[in-house]
C-alpha cells in the first residue's frame, strides 16, 4: 500500500514524499540474510542457504575481528627489546602521526576483516563442491538442530 506524506506549508498541506512498503521491503528471488543492529541493518542477497549460518556468524563477529585486527596491526619495532631512547623515539613517532600511524603501511581494519570473511565464504564454496564435505556439513547441521532441541 502506497502512502503519501504531507507537510504543512502556510495554510495548506503539500505532498512531501511517497512510501511504498511493498516496494521498500521486497526482496528479489533467492535466499537472503537480513541482520538488524543498533543504528542500522545489513542485507546479503542471493546467498547459498548452506552458508547462512557461517555468513551470519562472520557478520556478527566482524566488529570483534576489526577490534583485534586493529590492535594487532599496530606497527611495532622489528627488534625487541628496544632501548629507552628507541622507545621514546617510537612513542614520539606514534604521537606525531596519531591515528595515521595505523594506516602507514596497512589497509583499513574493516577492509581486512571483510576480506577475511569473504575469503572464508569463497573457501567454503569451493570445499562444498566435494560430496564428502557436503555430507559432513549436513551431519553438522543435524547435530546442531538435535542439540538445540534437547536443551
Amino acid at each position: 500500500m502506497k502512502r503519501i506524506f504531507y507537510e504543512k506549508v502556510g495554510r495548506r498541506y503539500k505532498p512531501v514524499y511517497e512510501y511504498d512498503q511493498i516496494l521498500m521491503d521486497s526482496f528479489p528471488n533467492g535466499v537472503h540474510i537480513v541482520m538488524c543492529y543498533p543504528g542500522g541493518q545489513s542485507r546479503r542477497y542471493n546467498i547459498d542457504p548452506n552458508y547462512a549460518a557461517m555468513i551470519a556468524a562472520g557478520r556478527i563477529a566482524e566488529d570483534a575481528m576489526c577490534r583485534v585486527i586493529y590492535q594487532q596491526s599496530e606497527a611495532k619495532p622489528k627488534e625487541l627489546p628496544v632501548t629507552p631512547r628507541q622507545r621514546a623515539a617510537w612513542d614520539e613517532v606514534k604521537a606525531a602521526f596519531g591515528d595515521e600511524f595505523f594506516s602507514i603501511k596497512f589497509g583499513s581494519t574493516r577492509d581486512i576483516a571483510e576480506a577475511g570473511v569473504q575469503a572464508m565464504q569463497k573457501e567454503a564454496q569451493q570445499l562444498m563442491q566435494h560430496p564428502a564435505v557436503r555430507d559432513a556439513w549436513e551431519q553438522f547441521q543435524l547435530v546442531c538442530k538435535l542439540t538445540k532441541e534437547s536443551q
